[in-house]
């Protein structure tokens, strides 16, 4: 059962920051009068559609983020030639429906040839019915349908395209700035539930021990109060208690610590760590807390995303200056594996993992990598300094390139991921 809802909560940390950061794109992409064709959570195959309104909201297979899809990013509709036959249904003095095909089949509608048409400024189109030219009137909300599809048409003022470079770039920006306010209000609500330090903290307490560790092995206890290592006071500082132990990996060391009013002397002889060497023996320290008040708690939420922003652009940085192995790196199936052991420990620790991830998604789509969120405006930014865009054949083979590759570094990942946990 335990690991069920561990599944469930991992899915829903997925779900809420992707679909927040989607739904920033959405908001102000409506705000400024574009067409918003599609809402989609995940990429791949449909598992789930529904249409409402102008737009379709769909779930995919692959849950890997997501998208807007925006008229006038990509060829949207078959371009109807003159000369073509076509049908088309009026409703009120405006054509509606527009059929490119089963042309037979259609009932209430007007067949001819296309000797104009003009779908996106005009909005008019002239037929020649048995001879006769008719002059119609196209709804801006006209229907195209071919091959059982169903494409609402776009008007110019209606494409992405159309807006000024602001709109286009708030629309673009907006996506990331969702996840740096979810991110802020889940850093909020964690130092709610946790609290904040008593300070000054006068002593050192365990508040986690590692099973298979050496602390766990000498005995140490949850509440264990540590007095004195190698005969050194530890007091409050357990900065001074991790330089002890790092330097003594496989030394035998001397504690001192209080259990129920009374000192205990035990021997513990700390492990090295695999990667740096250093002396680690499994524990965590119990920080003495208090409830957090409203300004605390914007001032700690603050602090929060800084700290963590300065982790993420660190971890950038090696990754550009090739300080990793493979195996450090991780896609979304690793994130999955971490989420599901996160949520096992509790909701409070599960909040502000979910922040650290939310803040990490709206940080990496801001990176100048093609296809992401970061490079589409870099060329708004071309497009306002030139004062002309840059050509969209161009850009479009850009971001394409750069979603392949993403793809390629996306599967190479999860390849490694799902070979680590095959050899546990």
């Amino acid at each position: 059962m335990e690991m069920v809802q561990n599944i469930l909560l991992t899915v829903l940390v997925f779900f809420v920051i992707v679909s927040i950061h989607e739904w920033g794109h959405f908001y102000f992409a409506k705000r400024a009068g574009i067409l918003v064709r599609e809402f989609a959570i995940g990429f791949g195959p449909k598992l789930f559609s529904v249409k409402k309104g102008e737009t379709r909201y769909t779930l995919r297979l692959i849950p890997a983020g997501g998208f807007v899809r925006m008229a006038g990013e990509d060829p949207e509709i078959v371009e109807v030639q003159s000369g073509q036959t076509i049908a088309v249904r009026v409703d009120g003095g405006k054509v509606t429906r527009i059929y490119l095909d089963r042309l037979d089949e259609r009932s209430n509608v007007i067949r001819g040839e296309v000797e104009f048409i003009d779908l996106e400024h005009k909005l008019k189109i002239s037929l020649n019915v048995e001879g006769e030219v008719e002059e119609l009137e196209v709804h801006p909300q006209a229907s195209m349908i071919s091959k059982g599809r169903d494409t609402q048409i776009a008007p110019y003022n209606r494409q992405f395209g159309s807006k000024t470079v602001g709109q286009r770039a708030l629309a673009i920006f907006a996506g990331p700035l969702m996840n740096f306010v979810l991110a802020f209000v889940l850093f909020a609500i964690h130092i709610q539930m946790a609290g904040i330090p008593i300070e000054p903290v006068e002593k050192v307490q365990i508040g986690q021990i590692v099973k298979g560790q050496p602390a766990a092995e000498a005995d140490l206890q949850v509440g264990d109060e540590i007095k004195t290592v190698n005969g050194v006071a530890i007091g409050g500082d357990f900065n001074k208690l991790i330089e002890l132990v790092g330097k003594s990996a496989n030394k035998p060391m001397e504690w001192t610590i209080i259990r129920d009013g009374k000192a205990i002397k035990l021997s513990i002889t700390p492990k090295p760590d695999p990667e740096t060497g250093e002396g680690k023996v499994g524990i965590g320290r119990d920080y003495p807390t208090r409830q957090a008040g409203f300004g605390e708690t914007i001032t700690y939420a603050g602090k929060a995303m800084k700290n963590m922003t300065v982790v993420i652009f660190d971890s950038f940085k090696m990754l550009i200056t090739g300080q990793f192995k493979l195996d450090d790196l991780g896609g979304p199936v690793r994130t999955a594996e971490i989420t599901s052991q996160i949520a096992s420990s509790g909701i409070v620790q599960l909040t502000s993992w979910t922040a650290i991830l939310s803040l990490y998604l709206g940080i990496f789509n801001l990176l100048p990598i093609p296809a992401l969120d970061g490079s589409r405006l870099i060329f708004l930014g071309l497009e306002a300094v030139r004062g002309r865009p840059v050509d969209p054949n161009r850009e479009s083979m850009v971001h394409f390139i750069g979603f392949a590759m993403l793809m390629l570094l996306m599967i190479a990942v999860t390849y490694n991921d799902v070979m680590r946990l095959v050899r546990g």
